[in-house]
């Protein structure tokens, strides 16, 4: 398979042609995590760059619709509905972060194993379960939230269990 090399920021990146996502296992891995602040494809915007710096960010918190139950993430895990995870388009996959409901206080520990929302305003898609801990009813659906990063991934983590605590 044909090897090109692509220009990513300050990155290059290479890609194996056609769409490496598709390819599941380690080569979806990498492409999700690298292609990062490269162009999605002809015509579309450019996804936001990762954020390994372990800042806090505030912002708008969505519910994943139960339609997402058992598809795949990210990560190439499925989709558990009843588990602590969550889509952040800028923390890395892997990324533990506490999210607190900035109107009830309540606060959960989710893992990042998605990318999104995509949704304009969103920082982070929840599980229904962990919208729940944190006060978020469905019929609101989201809220305003506080995403802190507790532990972000190593940059060239080779196994799942690599990581590396966030700069303070």
């Amino acid at each position: 398979m044909p090897l090109r090399t692509v220009a990513c920021g300050q990155r290059l990146l290479l890609l194996a042609s056609g769409l490496a996502a598709g390819l599941g296992g380690p080569v979806a891995a990498f492409a999700a995590e690298h292609a990062q602040g490269a162009t999605t494809g002809a015509g579309q915007a450019p996804v936001a760059a990762l954020d390994r710096s372990g800042r806090k960010r505030v912002g708008t918190a969505s519910v994943y619709s139960h339609r997402f139950a058992g598809k795949k993430m990210a990560d190439g895990t499925r989709m558990d509905p009843h588990d602590d995870n969550a889509a952040s388009k800028t923390l890395p996959l892997g990324t533990e972060a506490k999210v607190t409901n900035l109107k009830t206080g309540k606060s959960a520990t989710v893992t990042i194993q998605d990318r999104g929302p995509y949704v304009k305003g969103r920082i982070v898609d929840l599980s229904p379960a962990t919208a729940d801990k944190i006060g978020i009813t469905p019929k609101e659906g989201v809220a305003k939230v506080e995403v802190k990063p507790l532990v972000v991934p190593a940059r060239a983590a080779t196994r799942p269990g690599d990581r590396e605590e966030p700069q303070r």
